[in-house]
């Protein structure tokens, strides 16, 4: 049976006053199912309220738009309250609960992509609400809720009964939600628009990784991210993950064309790519991308805490390794054409910018 790696758009599975939620099914993108990947986004209107939750993956959030509030509490630990803003990523591991809330005009809207592999559906993720219409509280009787904390059946139901909304409310606009702590962020947020760069080519592209060194939460969620950004037709080297990884890309910002090649050669993608859409690179096989004139950004999460690329194009590229006689033998050709092709790209760029 043929990969179907076609990029796709989300479709949403709730919302109302206070925003939606939006998910990408395993249905449109077998890929999901197949590797065990889950991928949604959450958007929230001014003065909406995501209620606390947690989920049966675990996830890294990217702040795509706005700015707002995030509620974090660890397994045994107090609650960080969290100032977040465009940029942000935040490793969320397993058992942690959240709660997210936007303030502002401008609409808030977080990227989540995580791994599924002890999830109850492959390729999807499922979060249990700690309060709603659909909370956990609603599930158990008012026996069992008054005595797990000693209160009487009045205040059971008001409790249980009280807020009617699912996932996601509208709060009214002078409710005061908890302030954030500059402090809180320490450890738990890295914002990959003002992190050093982990590649920086002029006229071609930057790149910030998350990794276990500037974000040790990553350990715990058991996978790494990037954030891409490249210049307007400029190209990124073809390559691979060389440590069984699956690369999970959203496409930012902007736009370009896209080339995945898997075993025996054959291009098992091309396609043209747009904001907003999502596609799987499965497990060795070869990518590139090279951006429209206004360029393109991506955020990846690859299926490992500290992924290790091969790219074949470069001076560090795998060609530059090996000697002129395997070269000349592999792709049947004289030392002359040999010869261009191992020295024409000298430089450590992963990023080309258009010829001139």
């Amino acid at each position: 049976m043929e990969l179907d790696l076609t990029p796709k758009l989300p479709k949403q599975v709730y919302g109302g006053d206070g925003g939606s939620y939006h998910a990408w099914c395993s249905e449109e993108l077998p890929m999901l199912k197949e590797g065990n990947i889950g991928a949604a986004k959450l958007a929230l209107e001014q003065h909406g309220f995501a209620v606390p939750r947690y989920s049966d993956s675990p996830k890294v959030a990217y702040v795509l738009q706005g700015s707002g509030t995030a509620g974090i509490v660890l397994p045994e630990k107090e609650e960080k309250v969290i100032a977040i803003k465009k940029g942000d990523s935040i490793a969320l591991p397993f058992g942690v609960v959240t709660w997210w809330f936007n303030s502002e005009e401008t609409e808030l809207v977080i990227l989540f992509l995580g791994e599924t592999h002890k999830a109850h559906k492959a390729g999807q993720f499922t979060d249990f609400y700690l309060t709603g219409s659909n909370g956990i509280f609603t599930g158990f009787s008012t026996e069992f809720v008054g005595r797990a904390w000693d209160l009487e059946e009045s205040v059971v139901k008001t409790l249980v009964g009280s807020q009617t909304g699912k996932g996601i409310v509208k709060l009214e606009a002078g409710f005061k939600m908890p302030q954030p702590k500059v402090e809180d962020r320490d450890g738990f947020v890295l914002n990959c628009l003002e992190a050093p760069l982990d590649v920086d080519i002029k006229d071609g592209g930057r790149v910030v990784v998350l990794n276990t060194k500037n974000l040790p939460l990553v350990g715990q969620v058991g996978f790494g991210a990037d954030l891409v950004q490249i210049d307007g037709h400029s190209m990124c080297s073809p390559g691979f993950s060389c440590d069984s990884a699956l690369q999970v890309t959203y496409i930012v910002a902007g736009s370009g064309r896209v080339q995945v090649v898997g075993a025996d050669g054959k291009r098992v993608l091309e396609t043209h790519i747009t904001a907003g859409s999502l596609f799987i690179v499965p497990r060795f096989f070869v990518v590139s991308k090279i951006a429209d004139p206004e360029g393109m950004s991506w955020f990846s999460i690859v299926t490992t805490p500290d992924p290790i690329f091969t790219h074949l194009a470069g001076r560090t590229s795998v060609w530059k390794a090996l000697s002129p006689e395997v070269l000349q033998a592999a792709f049947k050709v004289d030392p002359e054409v040999e010869e261009s092709f191992r020295f024409k790209r000298t430089s450590d760029a992963i990023f080309f910018p258009p010829s001139n």
